[in-house]
């Protein structure tokens, strides 16, 4: 069996190859009244809009949503809310070495050995288009979640990472990276142009922040919310890891170094630390939810790297076409959807067992 679907009560499943005529998701699970239009959906597609700047993909796709299902009148009825995007510059010729070869680095052969077939263009439903579908997902789950603020940013490029003293946020959008720190981005604009001409990539590191998490969402063992975080951002195309909190440095620091102090605060806690990164034991404590999410460089390059055809035989390839010189730098505005699910899911899990 073939899993496509995400969440417990609040639950998308998304739909649609990265070549095929279209792409989307269906949203369930999402409570009736919620204030939705296609308006509402759209700036959060448009942040990962492909074609944007040299430093991403130069496919271009207007990534117009629509919604064909589960809203009336600007509001969700509680019923199935189907999501659509048109693919309109597929460009499947470049794919055409793909179909006798296999690319290191995707899922190309993982694929063959499962299915005993694939669909070569552009990776089918492993490629990174998929992820259109899950900002359109995430855009409906924000509405759910009005008490909470999400934000994620890259911190790191290629081994590169900013410098925590100069970071600000209003740097976030006036640059092609989605980078805090503005020295930070004027050096990755070479780092990356460099990778880009020479037909390699880069990975990167994006952090993910989201305030106003009341404290209680989650659950103490198997839907924990920093587990059903890490499964969330793994999902994710290319991700090869995720830290919450402090993640592998909390196995560096001593028991007093790593505890989160507390002060009496007004109505909760004043903490004086967040190294556990607003969760504990499973549940949200009322701090900010933080987690980084490692994105491997994208293994389509113009780089020629050895390999093998589907008869076995040894070869090289070289992957042709319209690729991402890194793949992070779009996967901004899809963390930040992976975290509004998980966070939508949780707030109903919530509400569902303790009213």
């Amino acid at each position: 069996m073939s899993f496509n679907t995400f969440g417990r009560v609040f639950r998308f499943t998304s739909w649609g190859e990265s070549h095929g005529p279209a792409l989307g998701a269906v949203v369930d699970g999402c409570p009736p009244g919620i204030a939705l239009s296609e308006a509402d959906i759209q700036p959060f597609l448009d942040k990962r809009r492909p074609g944007t700047s040299k430093f991403t993909t130069q496919r271009q796709e207007p990534d117009q949503v629509r919604i064909l299902s589960g809203v009336f009148e600007g509001r969700s009825t509680g019923t199935p809310i189907s999501l659509m995007i048109e693919n309109v510059d597929q460009r499947s010729k470049d794919y055409s070495e793909v179909a006798k070869a296999y690319r290191p680095g995707h899922a190309d052969y993982s694929y063959d050995a499962k299915y005993g077939f694939r669909d070569y263009r552009g990776g089918g439903r492993s490629s990174a288009r998929e992820t259109a579908a899950r900002v359109a997902a995430g855009a409906v789950a924000r509405a759910v979640i009005p008490e909470v603020e999400i934000l994620a940013y890259v911190v790191e490029i290629g081994g590169d990472a900013i410098d925590r003293d100069n970071f600000e946020v209003a740097q976030i959008g006036k640059n092609p990276f989605w980078c805090p720190d503005e020295a930070a981005a004027g050096r990755w604009e070479k780092l990356v142009d460099e990778a880009r001409l020479a037909g390699s990539s880069l990975g990167a590191v994006v952090e993910c922040v989201a305030t106003g998490v009341p404290a209680g969402w989650g659950a103490p063992l198997y839907a924990k919310l920093d587990s059903e975080l890490a499964a969330a951002m793994m999902s994710i195309n290319a991700v090869k890891a995720i830290e919450i909190g402090a993640g592998f440095e909390a196995a560096r620091l001593r028991g007093e170094q790593n505890a989160d102090p507390m002060r009496p605060g007004s109505n909760a806690p004043a903490f004086l630390a967040n190294n556990a990164g607003g969760v504990a034991g499973g549940i949200s404590t009322g701090q900010p939810v933080v987690c980084r999410v490692a994105f491997k460089p994208t293994s389509s390059i113009l780089t020629p790297v050895e390999t093998i055809t589907r008869d076995g035989e040894a070869t090289e390839i070289v992957t042709k076409g319209r690729h991402d010189p890194c793949v992070g730098i779009r996967g901004v505005p899809v963390v930040e959807a992976m975290m509004a699910l998980v966070l939508a899911d949780q707030k109903l899990l919530h509400r569902a067992q303790c009213g």
